[in-house]
């Protein structure tokens, strides 16, 4: 008998590697929008969450997808039944920049325009920075983007479209700038080296009732009386 793997962050990793390397369902979702998957792990089973723009389509009629799906993936990455969860999530907005270049380029528009409209698309969704490449001929960059340190593997995503047209397969390298988040949600958790946080100050609490008191320095001691002289 097969021995149970265990349910823990770096398997929960090396599946993610598996998902992106052997492009599970990503050939069926393309048209959907699919822009990758996300793992998450808990101590009874696993998530794979598909990520897509339009996870309506991407589940299928009435979620028809997903019991289709689940003994696959199942099969495929070694887990007994019944411990592992397929689900799909909408995928955020900084991340339709890959899939939107690629469909605009299909509809046989020149590259400079689309280039720049997705330029402009990532700017106004709160990325820091973008940057498109073609075929290492063409650069089109906006706002800050850094590309040395180990701070590049937390704010920067990348995607490469390939779009076959009829002069051949055209590669295209999205990068984009991630915005710092201390949730997590859009952006990584840790701050940039030179970011400055502005503390608000403190609300400050006005007495209701009047205070009196004399101004000024210390106050003046009692005055003593002096001895009256005796004759």
């Amino acid at each position: 008998k097969d021995a149970i793997p265990s349910l823990s962050e770096a398997r929960g990793s090396k599946v993610e590697v598996q998902i992106s390397k052997k492009k599970f369902v990503a050939d069926e979702l393309t048209e959907d929008g699919y822009s990758g998957a996300e793992v998450r792990v808990t101590p009874t089973r696993m998530e794979i969450i598909m990520l897509a723009t339009r996870t309506r389509a991407a589940l299928g009629e009435k979620g028809r997808r997903i019991p289709e799906w689940t003994p696959v993936a199942q099969k495929r990455f070694g887990f007994p039944e019944g411990s592992l969860e397929l689900s799909a999530d909408k995928v955020a907005t900084r991340g339709l920049c890959a899939i939107a270049l690629r469909y605009k380029l299909l509809r046989g528009l020149a590259v400079q325009r689309p280039c720049y409209g997705v330029l402009q698309f990532i700017m106004e969704s709160g990325a820091k920075g973008c940057q498109v490449v073609r075929a290492k001929s063409m650069k089109f960059v906006d706002g800050l983007m850094i590309h040395v340190g180990d701070l590049v593997n937390y704010y920067v995503d990348t995607a490469v479209p390939h779009v076959l047209l009829p002069q051949g397969v055209l590669g295209i390298k999205v990068k984009t700038m991630l915005p710092w988040d201390p949730t997590g949600r859009t952006g990584p958790k840790k701050p940039l080296p030179d970011h400055l946080s502005i503390v608000k100050p403190k609300d400050e609490i006005l007495p209701t009732t009047p205070i009196l008191g004399q101004k000024g320095g210390k106050p003046e001691p009692p005055t003593m009386p002096h001895p009256v002289p005796t004759a």
